[in-house]
């Protein structure tokens, strides 16, 4: 799991019931988040042991291939592609909750953005076995906005504010595919138990070039509903080049391996 502690300085802004986080890469650090991210990237396009089955079979050419073969080609998907790689690597680490699934893996084309709910974070209460979901939409931009938020806003509020059934349904097929028993648990949610709106938090996740502070912060004061919020905003200066150089990073080790 990526830690953003050893870059980037975080601050926490208190929002009513909410909870805002805002974590700037520091300009001394950036090299070492570069290098940190660009480790953990190829996880997410192809799994640690298809990577290896192929350099045991193929040798290092194949196996970096492989690994190149999967990462998008244009700026946009990339940027869009590190923001949702951002977003699991700091639910995974920070939040409590587990985004089991690196849905990336599962892209239809390497520059083709995926549809659906972003990332889906899960916990599970160990005494009742019941779920609770942290529905998330990220957002990557050079510079962020409020129409932008907006457009997150939007998925975020789709389904009624839950999980969509086809996100959890891919999930528990996932999960059902490596033995995880966490797909029963899943199936259960969505077909007997169903899932009631406490049982779900949303995060809005950005990753920019600008001060996510105050648009952040507005968001969350503007959400009228009952499902508790979250907020965290990962700025960078320079955006672009920093999402180019994580890319380039990720293929140079992949050769270099």
């Amino acid at each position: 799991m990526l830690q953003f502690d050893g870059w980037c300085l975080s601050v926490d802004h208190p929002v009513g019931d909410h909870f805002c986080r805002v974590m700037t890469g520091q300009a001394a650090n950036l090299p070492a988040g570069i290098g940190a991210t660009a480790a953990i990237v190829p996880g997410h396009y192809a799994s640690e042991e298809h990577v290896a089955r192929a350099l045991a079979r193929l040798g290092k050419p194949a196996a970096a291939a492989l690994i190149q073969g999967k990462l998008p080609t244009t700026k946009a998907i990339r940027s869009g592609d590190l923001g949702e790689i951002f977003a699991t690597e700091w639910i995974n680490r920070y939040s409590g909750y587990r985004a089991h699934i690196k849905r990336l893996r599962w892209k239809d084309h390497r520059n083709m953005a995926m549809r659906g709910d972003d990332v889906i974070g899960i916990s599970q209460d160990q005494n009742t076995h019941r779920l609770y979901f942290l529905k998330t939409e990220a957002k990557s931009r050079v510079a962020l906005t409020a129409q932008v938020l907006a457009e997150a806003r939007a998925g975020l509020e789709k389904d009624g504010g839950l999980p969509s059934a086809h996100a959890l349904s891919f999930i528990s097929e996932r999960l059902l595919e490596i033995h995880n028993p966490l797909a029963d648990a899943l199936d259960d949610a969505m077909l007997k138990h169903g899932i009631p709106t406490q049982n779900v938090r949303h995060l809005l996740f950005t990753f920019s070039g600008n001060a996510p502070d105050a648009l952040l912060v507005a968001a969350l004061q503007a959400y009228p509903g009952p499902i508790t919020q979250w907020a965290v905003g990962l700025r960078v200066d320079g955006h672009a080049a920093f999402v180019g150089a994580v890319y380039d990073r990720v293929i140079a080790d992949a050769n270099n391996a």
